[in-house]
């Protein structure tokens, strides 16, 4: 019996917290856009160039080039704007 003096508040507490994060998260707009986040997931991101390219001129013994001075003389292909 004396146990439910413990947990009694302790569940309490617990609710009160809940409904405050449940509360704030109501406050700050996480509900806002549901089927956005939704869609984001299966748009593809922008194609990165990678940051160091492997090509067998490039990858002598001397090391690794700069990336500015390999992608100076190499025009790089622009990705597609996205859809908003």
């Amino acid at each position: 019996m004396m146990d439910f003096f413990y947990l009694i508040p302790i569940a309490i507490a617990l609710g009160v917290i809940g409904l405050c994060a449940f509360m704030w998260s109501l406050r700050s707009g996480q509900y806002e856009d549901l089927d956005g986040a939704a869609a984001r997931i299966l748009l593809d991101d922008e194609a990165l160039p990678p940051a160091n390219p492997v090509s067998g001129a490039e990858n002598s013994a001397e090391g690794p080039t700069s990336e500015a001075a390999s992608s100076a003389g190499s025009p790089q292909a622009e990705a597609p704007p996205r859809p908003r």
